[in-house]
């Protein structure tokens, strides 16, 4: 359930990660927005700003991140423990990218196999990858948590991202030399020691791991052509309707050179504008009335929290889209 959520989400948080670039300027630090503009403007601003904590604070009324922040480390604390082979493994890949001379050893090992998978695999690429679209496409299809604007959402980014893909250099040596040095620079700066750690972070300081974590994705995406910041500057927000304390704002966008738009719902509370599907997902999400946990723990579980770029719909999945498609070349 907690990948499915992540997945859920990721498709709203891409759009809401490219959301919005020139309207209604607000104050990112308060919870929600003036206007729904606003609301979607400082997700935006806050997203680029590697700013996830701040993110949540603004996504969601006060009393849902209170509950959330109160339930994040009762839920960390309900995972199965850390056994001596998580830890050998982890100290191991730890070892390996953040060891003195780890980026030169790296390339050493990874260009006689880059060269490898070139000579057996380039002219394989691009059909795979039609065969892997059309794979995503049926299961967006056939996923009953995505609404029908969703889908359409997540068919067209596909229909952009897939050509990128089958054209960028993924055997480009110099580019993955550069790719190896933002890799082994973003795991020095997360400074993780041991999963132990990682288990015992509590939000504030999980939110800001996954924000080092994400600026480094942004650079290897825009190692290989894809640029995260140019989707999110090409954003403009046009509201559609507004009543009865329900709003629908479109996003058009561009990605990669082609023009992209979604709608997002926001819902007003005491006076401020929210994400309606980012609410919704949480609370559905709560457990049954007498259930002993409460429902941010139930959101937490379900992967809610762990990252923002689930939070915002449309042109943010490119970033998890991308990030397979870079982690398959590998």
């Amino acid at each position: 359930m907690r990948h499915a959520f992540l997945r859920h989400l990721a498709l709203s948080l891409f759009v809401v990660t490219l959301l919005g670039a020139c309207h209604g300027r607000d104050n990112d630090s308060q919870p929600g927005g003036r206007t729904p503009e606003a609301a979607v403007q400082s997700s935006v601003n806050l997203l680029k700003a590697g700013n996830f904590s701040g993110f949540w604070k603004h996504a969601l009324p006060p009393a849902d991140v209170a509950t959330l922040r109160a339930d994040w480390q009762r839920h960390q604390q309900s995972q199965p423990p850390v056994t001596a082979q998580d830890r050998a493994r982890f100290g191991a890949i730890l070892q390996q990218l953040t060891a003195p001379g780890a980026q030169a050893r790296l390339y050493a090992e990874l260009q006689p196999k880059l060269t490898r998978m070139q000579q057996q695999y380039q002219d394989q690429l691009p059909v795979l990858l039609k065969v892997g679209e059309a794979l995503l496409k049926n299961r967006v299809a056939q996923n009953s948590r995505l609404t029908a604007a969703q889908k359409a959402q997540a068919s067209s980014v596909l229909d952009v991202l897939v050509p990128w893909a089958q054209q960028a250099p993924w055997f480009d040596l110099a580019r993955a030399k550069q790719a190896i040095g933002v890799t082994v620079a973003t795991a020095r700066a997360l400074a993780l020691q041991s999963p132990d750690q990682l288990r015992a972070m509590d939000f504030d300081t999980a939110m800001g791991k996954y924000a080092q974590a994400f600026a480094g994705l942004r650079q290897l995406l825009a190692i290989y052509g894809l640029s995260i910041d140019d989707a999110l500057d090409s954003v403009r927000l046009t509201q559609l309707s507004r009543s009865h304390g329900h709003a629908v704002v479109r996003i058009d966008y561009s990605l990669l050179g082609k023009p992209l738009s979604t709608e997002a719902s926001l819902v007003e509370q005491d006076g401020r504008w929210y994400s309606e599907d980012l609410l919704d997902n949480l609370r559905a999400a709560a457990p049954a009335p007498g259930a002993p946990t409460g429902g941010a723990s139930a959101a937490a579980a379900a992967g809610v929290a762990p990252t923002p770029a689930a939070a915002v719909p449309g042109p943010v999945a490119v970033a998890p889209a991308a990030a397979r498609s870079v982690a398959a070349k590998d």
